[in-house]
């Protein structure tokens, strides 16, 4: 058996050391002719001009458009359906899939048994879903420009990137706008998603049983949600920014054993971080900045550590209702909270005393929202002197033993603080609520 697979792995190797550089002329079926006749390990290099589509590839060849060839799939399903290994898409302008979203319709649709495919420096318009990793292992999809449609509810549109049970994904340096979700990713296991920037959509990035992955050094502006995890374990969402999205800038949903660290949250979002039954997380290092508010915790999520992170101009910096004191320490490193009026008399960069973000008032408000009207009342105002007073009469909730003087920086690139002052004051006018972006939402 070991002898069959040596023979099989020479002879592919010496057929791809045949391999041949083969230009197609554009329009009419050249380029299909072409790789009806291909062999393994060639490169077609295609003219400037469009080619017909749709196309299969099965074969592990190469189709080069060098930024200057259009692949038009007619509306006719997938533009290009990669069903073989070892693959690449490179330099191809791709566009007009087929408009059936419960198709998934594809620019690119590399199917289950596709191994190793490489897509790289495409762009992408036009079509229903840009790239739908549907059960191959192994993708590397990167400086990809997906533009979505816009004709459609936004619920109604398909995905930048669709990726379903398709492990060892990597997508990176890819640009996605329109459509509805950036990535969604599906039952899928050991993905990395880092470096994408993701612009008016629904959810930036969105985890649907996507275990033992990575998010890290995205950025979402503007979309109704940035990183959504939900029902997912064993994620590391790092270094990611969020820069004027609506919703959320991070809602873990029963994601449980994960770690978000080093991400920017800021300018308008309802709420920074949402946290809605999920468990044994560390939330570290990351700055949660001009929310509503700061972050949220419900039902029922605990055993979460909560530490080196910077709260700054939120609203409420904190909505935490329960009857437990949790302490938002570890290690001896609290957090920083701009409305902390602590002192540090040793210099130690910690302050002196414990801090509350939230008094017995908070929780009557959230739970009784009329109670607002008494808010700037003579009673409320003598109930909280006398709550920083006599700290024995406070409520269960969050309490930080060590909170720290100054606060984490995070830096955004002026390109990038560009694009969210693009953003300017849309949430305010916009009243129509088609994102969907709740702890319910599947898909």
């Amino acid at each position: 058996m070991d002898l069959l697979r040596l023979t099989v792995a020479f002879l592919l190797s010496a057929s791809i050391a045949q391999a041949a550089e083969i230009h197609v002329p554009a329009g009419a079926d050249h380029l299909k002719t072409a790789i009806a006749g291909a062999s393994p390990g060639d490169v077609l290099i295609l003219d400037p001009g469009t080619h017909a589509g749709p196309l299969v590839l099965e074969r592990p060849v190469t189709l080069d458009g060098q930024g200057q060839a259009t692949i038009d799939g007619n509306y006719q399903g997938s533009v290009i359906t990669v069903a073989g290994d070892d693959i690449t898409l490179r330099g191809l302008n791709i566009i007009r899939s087929g408009r059936k979203n419960q198709d998934l319709d594809s620019g690119i649709k590399l199917l289950k048994g596709a191994h190793r495919a490489l897509i790289e420096n495409n762009t992408l318009s036009d079509n229903m879903h840009g790239i739908d990793v549907h059960g191959a292992i192994g993708t590397i999809a990167r400086k990809n420009t997906i533009t979505g449609r816009r004709d459609l509810h936004m619920l109604a549109r398909g995905n930048g990137f669709y990726v379903w049970n398709a492990p060892d994904t990597l997508l990176e340096n890819n640009v996605v706008q329109y459509g509805r979700d950036g990535i969604f990713s599906n039952v899928s296991k050991k993905d990395t998603y880092r470096g994408n920037v993701f612009r008016d959509l629904r959810f930036a990035v969105h985890y649907m049983n996507t275990h033992d992955s990575e998010i890290s050094g995205n950025v979402s502006i503007g979309n109704h949600l940035g990183y959504a995890v939900m029902f997912s374990n064993r994620v590391v969402v790092k270094d990611n920014l969020s820069l004027s999205d609506r919703d959320h800038g991070v809602m873990l949903n029963a994601a449980n054993n994960s770690d978000i660290i080093g991400n920017l949250v800021r300018g308008g979002t309802k709420k920074c971080l949402f946290v809605y039954d999920a468990n044994k997380n560390l939330i570290a290092e990351n700055r949660l900045e001009g929310c509503g508010i700061g972050i949220h915790f419900t039902a029922g999520s605990e055993k979460n550590a909560v530490t080196g992170n910077a709260f700054i101009g939120n609203q409420n910096q904190v909505k935490y209702v329960g009857t437990r004191n949790i302490d938002w320490s570890l290690d001896g490193v609290g957090n920083y909270w701009s409305d902390l009026p602590g002192f540090d008399l040793n210099g130690d960069g910690r302050a002196d005393s414990p801090f509350r973000p939230n008094d017995l008032m908070d929780h009557i408000l959230w739970s009784q929202p009329a109670a607002a009207l008494l808010v700037g009342s003579p009673a409320v105002q003598l109930i909280r002197w006398s709550q920083s007073s006599f700290p024995a009469t406070l409520p269960g909730g969050v309490v930080d033993s060590h909170p720290m003087m100054a606060p984490r920086t995070i830096s955004v690139p002026p390109e990038y603080a560009a694009m969210e002052t693009q953003v300017g004051d849309r949430w305010l006018k916009d009243t129509e609520d088609d994102s969907d972006a709740d702890v319910k939402a599947t898909h």
